[in-house]
């Protein structure tokens, strides 16, 4: 029987993942290699250097470039405070003086006689990263991170915004065919993480932010609406770094598309578990998918899963990730091993594939991924 290769969207009711905690540049480690840490335990931190403030100090005295060090009150490698004098003149019987301060706190990194100006270095900034789920340390990354063990549910989105947050996760609609509306909402839900069904509109996600809320998951969106959540179009580049208030999960895809019964009700059955999400998106080559992590206590007999190979048969379950099926959920009826002529006249391996209203349609291989369940 024919199968073919092609990547999975994920939908576990439980596996063994790691997840590698990474600083952007050397810092210090504060786990120990096996030690178990909750989502919210700081693993690793360090300093980025402070930004660069350039003070034209010789054009501030109205004097040449190469006097400077003759009117500098503080040197090379000091420390500063904002507003403080740096450099001086005399003046005439000590009056009519001018002078340079400090822009910003920091240190005086540079003195140079050619431009006549100061390079202040502000103070260094703080960066630290969270362990993300609650796990086990299982990996020192040197002085760039650890890796972390769980044992979780994992299921994969379609499209998210916003990135990593931790909180309660909670059932916020009665079935995945319901609208998550904005009357849907209110404190009760601050700090958590709800479910919604089939859609959820631009109030609903202005609410949730001025509500508290940590993240949002349901099954589809509106274009519209995002671009009215964002304030502006959404591009090709990698989501994830938006500051909003919320991340949102998309399951299915846009449009008001029902969320699969199977993800549904195993988040439903998840209400109430601490849930870490990461709404960090990227469709074209490098792919990264948003996520939902829920750990659980490890059944004994269970070891780490690696990640394998997804094949597809007939009889498996695929999203249509291309249109004009996008989002849609059906079952692979026929794996052709002949090539097909596409409408572009380029020729490609197809599948056949039965929605779930019945309809049966023939698509290049590459437009749909696996639901790895």
């Amino acid at each position: 029987m024919a199968h073919a290769y092609t990547p999975g969207l994920k939908v576990t009711t439980g596996t063994t993942i790691r997840k590698e905690r990474r600083l952007p540049l050397n810092g210090e480690i504060l786990v120990q290699l096996g030690e178990h840490v909750k989502a919210e335990t700081v693993v690793a931190k360090a300093e980025l250097p402070g930004n660069v403030q350039l003070v034209n100090v010789a054009n501030h005295l109205s004097i040449t470039p190469q006097d400077i060090h003759s009117y500098m009150l503080k040197q090379q490698g000091e420390h500063i405070a904002k507003d403080e004098i740096i450099a001086s003149t005399k003046g005439i019987f000590g009056l009519f003086k001018s002078q340079s301060r400090a822009p910003t706190d920091g240190i005086i990194e540079s003195i140079s006689e050619i431009t006549g100006q100061i390079a202040i270095r502000e103070k260094p900034i703080p960066v630290e990263i969270n362990a993300y789920v609650d796990g086990k340390v299982v990996e020192i990354l040197s002085a760039e991170g650890v890796v972390v063990e769980t044992y979780a549910t994992f299921i994969q989105g379609i499209f998210g915004i916003g990135g990593e947050v931790i909180g309660e996760l909670t059932i916020a609609v009665q079935g995945p065919d319901d609208i998550l509306t904005a009357n849907l909402i209110d404190q009760k839900f601050s700090d958590k993480i709800i479910v919604g069904g089939s859609k959820v509109t631009s109030d609903a996600l202005k609410k949730a932010v001025s509500s508290g809320l940590k993240g949002i998951i349901v099954g589809g969106i509106d274009d519209s609406d995002v671009r009215d959540f964002l304030g502006y179009e959404l591009g090709v580049a990698i989501t994830g770094s938006e500051r909003l208030g919320i991340t949102l999960i998309i399951t299915e895809g846009f449009g008001r598309i029902r969320m699969a019964n199977q993800t549904f009700e195993l988040l439903k059955q998840r209400a109430g578990l601490k849930t870490s999400i990461n709404g960090a998106t990227q469709i074209r080559a490098g792919v990264v998918r948003p996520e939902i992590v829920i750990p659980l206590e490890k059944p004994t007999s269970v070891e780490a899963i690696d990640e394998k190979i997804s094949y597809m048969d007939i009889g498996t379950s695929v999203r249509i990730i291309r249109e004009p099926y996008f989002g849609k959920l059906g079952w692979v009826t026929d794996l052709p091993v002949e090539l097909q002529s596409l409408e572009t006249e380029a020729k490609v391996r197809v599948l056949e594939v039965e929605l779930e209203d019945g309809q049966k349609v023939i698509l290049p291989r590459a437009n749909v991924e696996i639901i790895e369940v």
